[in-house]
């Protein structure tokens, strides 16, 4: 792999400030564990904020397409922001994905993503790897037929793009999302719920004809920047739970100082530390479009995936019984780690494909 800077620029900072001022502000804790109760009355609203007072609608689309032009690596900060306040927004189905399959073209669609006037979200399930078959459903004279299960983004999505199968090969079909039926599903991350979506004769209007390399791109670009998510996860449950064992007191005193938990937390920031290092390459491999891209993609998500499960189990339990109660946000982090473990590919699928780049067997 080349070298990189995997440090943070001063831009970068300044937008880690700009986003995480706001997210303080609006993002409550409490609001966002309502969600569990299907109380989402908080998304709409945190988006547009997000997605127009700050601009991150557009944040990967060309400044001559009415986006701001920034690199991957500004979007794995903002990434890490929205994973440290749990924010229940599709700026990564919409800003990163749909418009990352939207690259090449032009016109209302991306444009309106870029202002944050509509919201798209890729119709695949979340499950999707970048490596294997892409499903999609049948186009017939420009309209669709089709389910597609665990759709993530469905939801909030003015539009949804779906890859179709044509005489002509795959195919990317935007839909109205009001032409589609999406039926919501109980997931275990509600700040990311999923849908089910239906078509039946849906219109569709073709945005891209030979999709496969697109939808490649769009869904190796989710997976190398949900590592700088993780990495946002397992950084609040590092600091919450460091914070919390600096206060709780028990025999007389300070819980934090029992030499097995020190050893436990020690353990649990260096592990941090090393997603941090693995995330950061990924997301500057991508801004730099390195040749290694697949391969930082690869690793970031064979680590980052497991270590937030890990830091999210310790937070639980070094919270002690309040982290195991409903009210403390703690299970929130648990359950977003352990979505995104199976999100665009497993530990294990992505430690797969890295044996494969590098010529290793794959064990049987």
């Amino acid at each position: 792999m080349s070298e990189l800077n995997l440090l943070y620029t001063d831009v970068e900072d300044d937008l880690r400030s700009s986003v995480r001022d706001l997210l303080t502000d609006r993002c409550d804790p409490q609001a966002v564990i309502a969600l569990c109760d299907g109380d989402r009355s908080m998304v709409a609203p945190l988006w547009k904020a997000l997605a127009t007072e700050l601009g991150l609608a557009g944040l990967l689309v060309p400044e001559d397409r009415g986006g701001a032009g920034a690199s991957a690596r500004e979007a794995a900060v903002v990434l890490e922001e929205l994973g440290r306040a749990m924010a229940p927004v599709p700026f990564l189905t919409s800003a990163v994905m749909a418009t990352t399959a939207l690259a090449a073209t032009e016109g209302d669609l991306i444009a309106g993503l870029a202002a944050g006037e509509r919201t798209a979200a890729l119709a695949v399930p979340l499950s999707t790897t970048p490596y294997g078959a892409i499903p999609a459903v049948p186009a017939t004279d420009g309209r669709l037929t089709g389910t597609v299960t665990s759709v993530a983004g469905a939801l909030e999505a003015d539009v949804l793009l779906v890859p179709a199968v044509t005489g002509d090969g795959l195919a990317l079909h935007a839909v109205a999302a009001t032409d589609a039926v999406r039926v919501p599903v109980v997931s275990l991350d509600m700040t990311r719920q999923l849908a089910d979506v239906t078509l039946d004769g849906a219109a569709a209007t073709l945005v891209v004809a030979d999709a496969e390399p697109a939808l490649r791109r769009a869904l190796g670009v989710g997976a190398a920047l949900l590592a700088s998510e993780q990495l946002g996860v397992a950084r609040w449950c590092l600091d919450e739970t460091v914070g919390y064992l600096k206060q709780r007191r028990q025999f007389g005193r300070v819980v934090g100082g029992f030499q097995a938990l020190k050893h436990r937390l020690a353990d649990l920031s260096t592990g941090v530390d090393s997603a941090n290092a693995a995330a950061r390459h990924a997301a500057a491999v991508l801004a730099a479009d390195d040749p290694d891209v697949e391969l930082a993609t690869a690793v970031a998500q064979a680590y980052c995936s497991d270590l937030a499960v890990t830091a999210a189990e310790e937070a639980v339990q070094l919270h002690g019984g309040i982290g195991m109660t409903w009210e403390h946000p703690a299970h929130l982090y648990l359950k977003r780690a352990k979505a995104d473990q199976i999100a665009f590919g497993t530990a294990g699928a992505h430690r797969a494909r890295l044996a494969g780049l590098v010529d290793l067997p794959v064990a049987p």
